[in-house]
């Protein structure tokens, strides 16, 4: 199974959440999406309440995630 390009929907800007991963096109950062999926929420309730945010966000949000897991395990994480 071929990774997603998670660059095309996270952005980090110093002047938006502190430098904190965010989906693009909104202030939620990626740690918010994580917390809202752990919490139990599902992504067609996390879309219903936050409008600005789509599937494809919610998978990148997971995809980035996993990368910065794996590029800490492997040592690679810059």
């Amino acid at each position: 199974m071929a990774a997603m390009d998670y660059r095309k929907y996270i952005t980090i800007d110093s002047g938006t959440r502190s430098g904190k991963p965010c989906i693009k096109g909104s202030r939620i950062t990626v740690g918010d999406v994580l917390d809202y999926l752990a919490a139990g929420m599902s992504v067609e309730r996390i879309i219903r309440e936050h409008r600005n945010l789509t599937e494809e966000g919610i998978r990148a949000a997971l995809a980035y995630a996993a990368d910065i897991q794996r590029r800490l395990a492997t040592g690679t994480l810059v």
